[in-house]
């Protein structure tokens, strides 16, 4: 290849690059613009493999509908599973619900519940909407997505990067297990202190959870 051959190559590279820039820009402008207005908003997690007859479906409902009913909005990923039943739930009770929506390989689809709508590309601007407009989180049962969102929360609380704010651990037997080896390898290694562990709170009813947040937050 000649060297303006490369040339081109690398400017075309470069251009690329600052074209990503703005679509990564236009989603953080349009997230804002979009979810400015929105009251104060509890953000749910939860596997988006779940089906409508488990009963972790129901439980999500009722916990968004007690949350829209205490004065709350719902934020989710916008997506089927846990995701709908937390939309299902704010909708039906007729308060704010929002979806962050993510175009995947699998399990794309946006669910009919969403009164609020915005589509992502990038997965970390998704996440810093879902931090900056939500007053507390609350994470059911879920694979790997759910995890990622656990953790992410939890650093930030951790770090002080953000306000403290409740990261609710929904059924004590799902998560156990993880707080266990937490606590027997992280802390037993020094990797992390037991109080930090104390950022995690555990519900195992839906109106524990909303009377959880109402206790640390205000509407």
């Amino acid at each position: 290849m000649s060297g303006s051959s490369q040339q081109y190559v690398i400017d075309a590279l470069s251009a690329q690059e600052s074209w990503r820039l703005f679509r990564i820009m236009a989603e953080m402008v349009e997230g804002i613009d979009t979810l400015s207005s929105l009251p104060p908003c509890v953000s749910i997690f939860g596997s988006a493999r779940a089906r409508a007859d488990d009963p972790l479906y129901c439980q999500t409902e009722d916990i968004a509908r007690g949350l829209v009913e205490a004065g709350y909005g719902v934020i989710t990923g916008g997506g089927p599973g846990l995701m709908e039943a937390g939309n299902k739930g704010a909708t039906e009770a007729g308060g704010p619900s929002v979806g962050l929506h993510i175009q995947l390989p699998m399990e794309q689809a946006a669910n009919q519940y969403l009164l609020t709508r915005c589509n992502f590309n990038y997965f970390f601007v998704r996440k810093l909407m879902f931090v900056k407009y939500a007053v507390a989180y609350v994470v059911m049962p879920g694979g790997t997505g759910t995890l990622d969102e656990l953790f992410e929360a939890f650093v930030l609380v951790q770090t002080h990067r953000i306000k403290p704010f409740p990261i609710i651990l929904y059924k004590r037997d799902f998560w156990a297990g993880l707080l266990d080896w937490m606590r027997d390898r992280m802390v037993e290694h020094g990797f992390l202190r037991e109080e930090e562990l104390e950022l995690l709170t555990l519900c195992d009813e839906p109106d524990e959870v909303v009377q959880t947040i109402r206790k640390y937050t205000i509407v």
